[in-house]
């Protein structure tokens, strides 16, 4: 039984999308005028079919669903299953690859594209700026503005102001940095997002509150912002400059800690911090050419893989979800999936050309099934099979210059491309779920 309001309106938001997904436009709109939804702009998604799916495969497993989920909430939809070689899963290559998405809405900064990042249920992203802006946008309102026909277009512009502001898919746009954003990423648990910045500082915005165009908390560093990663209970921020010590904060005291050992640390300025998805370990990345993995209790380096891209500067580390694989980016041109347990590399994606001074990190889509990053020289996205290494079709970007950042969706087919061209792109794979 549904007990609350927000639980009766999401089921309902759930419901109606399942039905424009069907093609039951008409059904859906008697729905949605019968509950009052009738001007919320919901897009055509199985997302609902998903959870039945899982439903139904908990049951048959003998699993019996919580239901203590605290009221207004819905359950996430869990990950499929990513990547492991030594485990071939059945559903291997059913996701669909970079060449099949299609732009869905395209947001403009005035200046170049920096840094963007999806929330953790992939219902937000955020996009940063050379002009020091920082929006967030809202997934559903995206989709739902590019299913729209031209005769609904028109009625919105129509329509007064306030509900056009409403519906728009940016809900925040935020200036409080000095230069250029560097890196975004939001907090795990709670409405919150950390910005780095060349500003030398990482703010922390509470986007949850509509007038809240400054950030309540800044963290004053002394080189430029490289990397930011929440510790998954949310509590500990990782943050990656320009010097070759990583910073771990305490975010209720905003206490730094660093290793009390100076051999554990980097030669070279920093490039990127991530925590795997447990926290047991984090990993950073560094201008030395070197990429060093790191106990996340006792914040002490546990391995150092050095040249690991040949003596090239390592741009970007990144964990598979089962935390047995770590993926890198490097001004070889080349990204190398690594397995933690022999050191080994044993993946390397080849075949992109990338612009001196942009070298976009490469990036899984959710299902872990492709390695994707830009190929400067043609302005398109390339895709790799991540198992076999096999290049793919690639995806014509529609930019006009250098992709500076990719982000994909954690939860379905979704990305967003960050340009030169001042614009970056939201990418969608139709009936993908």
């Amino acid at each position: 039984m549904v007990e609350s309001l927000r639980e009766r309106e999401v089921l309902y938001k759930l419901i109606i999308s399942q039905l424009r997904y069907d093609g039951l436009d008409m059904v859906a709109a008697n729905l949605a005028k019968c509950v009052g939804l009738e001007t919320t702009p919901l897009s055509p998604s199985s997302r609902l079919l998903g959870l039945m799916k899982l439903g139904l495969q908990e049951e048959k497993n003998g699993i019996v669903p919580d239901m203590e989920t605290p009221p207004g909430l819905v359950p996430p939809i869990p990950p499929a299953r990513g990547l492991d070689l030594e485990y071939e899963t059945e559903d291997y290559g059913t996701s669909p690859p970079m060449s099949q998405y299609e732009t869905h809405y395209v947001t403009a900064h005035k200046g170049p594209c920096t840094a963007a990042a999806f929330s953790h249920d992939g219902r937000l992203i955020t996009t940063g700026s050379n002009d020091a802006s920082i929006k967030i946008i809202d997934v559903d309102r995206m989709l739902a503005k590019a299913a729209q026909s031209q005769a609904e277009r028109q009625a919105e512009k129509e329509s007064d102001e306030g509900a056009g502001m409403k519906n728009h898919p940016v809900m925040r746009t935020m200036y409080d940095h000095d230069s250029t954003i560097t890196f975004l990423e939001f907090h795990p648990t709670i409405p919150i997002l950390a910005s780095g910045s060349e500003d030398r500082t990482v703010k922390l915005f509470d986007f949850s509150k509509s007038s809240a165009k400054k950030a309540y908390k800044t963290i004053e560093e002394a080189e430029t912002i490289r990397g930011i990663s929440f510790h998954p209970a949310g509590d500990h921020i990782l943050i990656a400059t320009d010097s070759p010590t990583v910073r771990l904060y305490d975010l209720k005291t905003f206490q730094c800690y660093v290793s009390n050992n100076p051999r554990d640390q980097h030669t070279g300025a920093l490039t990127c911090v991530k925590y795997t998805p447990g926290a047991h370990l984090y990993a950073t990345s560094s201008k030395d050419g070197s990429f060093k993995i790191w106990d996340g209790v006792s914040n002490r380096c546990v391995n150092t893989f050095k040249a690991a891209h040949g003596g090239a500067e390592v741009t970007a580390v990144r964990f598979t979800k089962n935390s047995k694989y770590v993926l890198t980016s490097g001004k070889d041109s080349c990204s190398r999936l690594w397995e933690l347990t022999t050191g080994r590399a044993i993946n390397i994606y080849v075949g992109s050309n990338l612009h001196q001074g942009c070298y976009s990190p490469s990036i899984f889509n959710h299902t872990e099934d492709y390695v994707v990053f830009p190929d400067d020289k043609s302005m398109s996205i390339g895709c790799w099979d991540s198992r076999t290494t096999e290049k793919l079709q690639s995806l014509h970007s529609g930019h006009n210059n250098f992709i500076r950042y990719l982000v994909h969706s954690p939860v379905e087919s979704a990305m967003m491309s960050c340009s030169e061209d001042y614009r970056a792109r939201f990418w969608y794979c139709k009936g993908s779920g």
